[in-house]
């Protein structure tokens, strides 16, 4: 198992190339199935889930080939219902080829999905939808049985939830709407920059939809879909962290290219008010840390508010920051592990329920620490960066599945940074032989 090598304290200046959004790639490509005919995704990056999910696409079925950022998908007339275990059980994200199967096949057997372990995330507002558009549902033996013989029907369906909206149902029910008879109307639909492009991708395949980015979707059912070219949106939690990373110490200048500024507002306002220098332009965003930081509070909300997945990232950031701050995690409220391995560092945090109270330190001390999650891996290494001394991040290979080769952009910027290849407890003891 790999682990990454980090010695602290090197000033990070230069550019950096934001690559596409997992998290747009990932319900595309699920996407491609509702036709028969072959679609190209492009400015895929080059991760662990990505591969994951084309796995899952030629198990079920599909041609697929994946070459330098390009997808290209062939579905064909054979496509299977069946989503196993253990590929659906390692990525969340798979859980999005329910909706393409279900309406396509007029049934679907999906394992209910793994991935990060960040608290609960049930997948109730998933059946939940697709039980209003006329799926037969059930529960069995860790999968979900869904059947529609006669095919979906359009449905007034509401996905708000104890957290807000959820992207992944709202993607599910989306796609699976598209070949619906009649009109569906999604009300508490997820916002997100994610979600839009999904529903841009299925406008090009011939889907009739209308108030993506609302709260209010408008899907009118088609009978079929063709396939269609299009390029994903850049990762804007990748651009984040480099962001953040650009306001760790004092004498960072880190350029971000390939970014869409609009959908980083709630950070760029956070990491203003810190007291860091924000600039932006047409496709980039300039973050330059100068001076002292000031202490800020941070609530995560659904999009357009502070990410969820920038969490432990800023937490990072406010471990060296004097003063108190605060952060309030409102939408999984048990994403905090990362809390006891920046505390192995040296941090100051306290935790009150949903409420983490950071009180900054003057510094870090480099530590062997362990990954929980992948946002949890970054903020990791964002400490690491800036600590004294050697940090020791393990189980990188969560960080494997969100960054696309971190450890080389973060060279390129002047961070000493490497990754290891840990000894297997066979070849130990081979050694002590």
């Amino acid at each position: 198992m790999d682990k990454i090598v980090i010695h602290g304290g090197k000033k990070l200046v230069g550019e950096v190339m934001n690559s596409g959004s997992k998290n747009a790639s990932l319900p595309i490509m699920a996407a491609a199935l509702l036709s028969a005919e072959p679609s190209r995704i492009e400015n895929v990056p080059d991760l662990r889930d990505v591969h994951t999910m084309v796995k899952l696409l030629r198990v079920l079925g599909a041609q697929v080939d994946y070459t330098n950022g390009v997808v290209e998908v062939y579905p064909g007339n054979a496509i299977k219902s069946n989503a196993p275990y253990d590929i659906v059980s390692t990525m969340r994200a798979s859980v999005c080829v329910l909706g393409p199967l279900l309406t396509r096949l007029k049934e679907a057997d999906v394992s209910i999905p793994g991935g990060c372990v960040i608290g609960a995330r049930p997948i109730d507002l998933h059946i939940k939808g697709l039980e209003m558009l006329g799926a037969d549902i059930l529960i069995d033996h860790g999968f979900v049985k869904a059947k529609a013989p006669k095919g979906l029907r359009g449905a007034d369906v509401y996905l708000g939830g104890n957290f807000g909206s959820s992207v992944l149902a709202t993607a599910n029910v989306l796609m699976a709407a598209t070949l619906a008879k009649g009109t569906t109307y999604i009300e508490g639909a997820a916002c997100e920059p994610e979600l839009v492009d999904l529903a841009e991708f299925l406008i090009k395949m011939g889907a009739k939809i209308k108030g993506h980015g609302s709260h209010l979707i408008e899907i009118q059912g088609v009978k079929k879909l063709h396939g269609a070219n299009h390029r994903v949106i850049p990762d804007r939690i990748e651009a984040g962290t480099f962001m953040v990373a650009g306001a760790m110490m004092n004498g960072n200048d880190i350029l971000v290219r390939n970014c869409i500024i609009d959908h980083n507002h709630a950070l760029i306002d956070k990491l203003k008010q810190s007291g860091a220098l924000v600039l932006k332009s047409k496709s980039s965003i300039r973050l330059k840390r100068r001076g002292r930081l000031r202490p800020v509070d941070v609530t995560t909300l659904p999009y357009p508010g502070f990410p969820t997945d920038l969490q432990a990232q800023m937490m990072a950031l406010m471990t060296l920051t004097p003063g108190i701050s605060v952060i309030t995690e409102k939408i999984y409220p048990d994403r905090f592990i990362h809390i006891s391995e920046l505390t192995r560092m040296g941090a100051k945090i306290f935790l009150e329920g949903s409420t983490a109270i950071v009180s900054g330190v003057g510094h870090l001390s480099g530590a062997p620490v362990m990954a929980s999650d992948l946002r949890a891996s970054a903020a990791l290494l964002l400490a690491g960066l800036a600590a004294e001394g050697e940090t020791e991040v393990n189980r990188i290979y969560h960080l494997d599945r969100g960054y696309e080769k971190i450890e080389e952009k973060l060279s390129a910027l002047g961070a000493e940074i490497f990754r290891k290849k840990e000894e297997s407890q066979k070849e130990l003891a081979a050694v002590a032989l």
